[in-house]
């Protein structure tokens, strides 16, 4: 059968008929949609036609730049580095290793000890702490950053769920029940809670006064007021409130019993509120004790000859950790640490050192001419 068509139809590439493509739907009057493309839409955004800025990177600008950092960083890092090493700090290591520390007799202690051991360490202060001095306590060689044990909680049970706290989260699995009681609080957390006791006392003339230690205060305030919740009731009678539970493997004495006075006392013990926020390398602090500057013609400590009673109830020599007891003060930047100042002062030596490098070589090569001679 013969098919007749126009010669512009020729020249279009298809008949005004309708023929049917090979692949696709009819193309032409009878045909029907226009053939799909890829092409992206002609817009500045799919096209990559916005505007944009690049910077020219000239001596005119890099120079400036390297000295401006250099002399800021600099004096920066040197008042950094200056504050911290106006921190007055003493640190006493007491794990008790040492065949000549007082004490070696506690160091395999175990966590039922009764009664606990306890030893005693003269130290003198060279220097008066004149400020509020913090007490804390040190471990090293302690992972409180691996994940099955930062998980090992119930976040539901600390906060006062009635429902949790007698049948805690299986997170806390293997400290979630103990003889068929659920342990509260439940998991590897709380139940390897820091409770070694530390009391200073000031050594004068032979005799020995004790220095005042406060024990609240040392929480995060988030933590303490909206975290950390006793089990609603009788907020008097914690025994009650933790009936039907048992305590943690390790500890001594349960929970209702952290403390006689009922605000830190239970979940709210701050203590126990500062040890479950978990550190984030081996070797930390926490803090244990405040030490308020009562009158500010004399410093909180005096220079002179300190004894630290502890009574040494907490393990460490079975994964060779170490315990450490630390005073100190802080400034406006928190406690020392001279890392941030000594690292301003490299970067900022580094950036200046760059500056005079690279306008040496500006001076000596930058007017040259480069242009390579044309031949005719």
């Amino acid at each position: 059968m013969a098919v007749n068509y126009s010669a512009k139809e020729e020249a279009d590439g298809h008949p005004s008929g309708g023929v049917g493509v090979p692949g696709g739907g009819a193309v032409g009057g009878g045909g029907g949609g226009a053939v799909k493309t890829r092409k992206p839409d002609n817009t500045a955004f799919k096209q990559q036609r916005l505007p944009a800025w690049q910077p020219i990177l000239t001596a005119g600008t890099v120079l400036p730049a390297f000295f401006i950092i250099g002399l800021i960083f600099i004096p920066i890092g040197i008042g950094i580095f200056v504050t911290s090493n106006n921190i007055r700090e003493y640190e006493i290591d007491y794990t008790g290793t040492e065949p000549s520390s007082p004490c070696n007799k506690c160091l395999n202690v175990s966590w039922d000890s009764t009664p606990p051991c306890t030893c005693t360490i003269n130290f003198t202060l060279e220097h008066s702490f004149e400020s509020n001095v913090f007490m804390y306590y040190g471990l090293s060689n302690f992972y409180q950053n691996h994940r099955r044990y930062v998980k090992s909680r119930d976040d539901s049970q600390l906060n006062g769920d009635n429902s949790s706290l007698l049948n805690p989260s299986k997170e806390c699995e293997p400290y979630r029940t103990n003889e068929d009681k659920p342990i509260a609080p439940c998991g590897a957390i709380a139940n390897s809670m820091f409770n070694d006791t530390l009391e200073l006392y000031r050594i004068d003339n032979n005799t020995r006064t004790p220095i005042t230690l406060i024990k609240k205060g040392i929480a995060w305030w988030t933590d303490k007021n909206v975290k950390f919740r006793n089990p609603t009731g009788d907020g008097n009678n914690l025994t009650a409130l933790f009936q039907g539970t048992t305590k943690p493997v390790n500890w001594p004495k349960p929970v209702y019993m952290l403390d006689s006075e009922p605000d830190n006392n239970g979940f709210i013990n701050e203590d126990f509120i500062v040890w479950m926020r978990t550190a984030a390398l081996p070797t930390f602090r926490k803090l244990y004790r405040l030490i308020e500057r009562k009158n500010n013609l004399q410093p909180t400590l005096q220079a002179g000859k300190y004894s630290l009673d502890i009574a040494y109830n907490y393990p460490v020599h079975s994964f060779d950790g170490r315990k450490r007891m630390i005073l100190s003060t802080i400034s406006w930047m928190g406690g020392k640490n001279p890392f941030l100042g000594i690292a301003y002062i490299t970067v900022g030596s580094i950036c200046f050192f760059l500056g005079v490098v690279l306008l040496i070589i500006h001076h000596k090569y930058g007017n040259r001419n480069t242009s390579a001679d044309i031949p005719n």
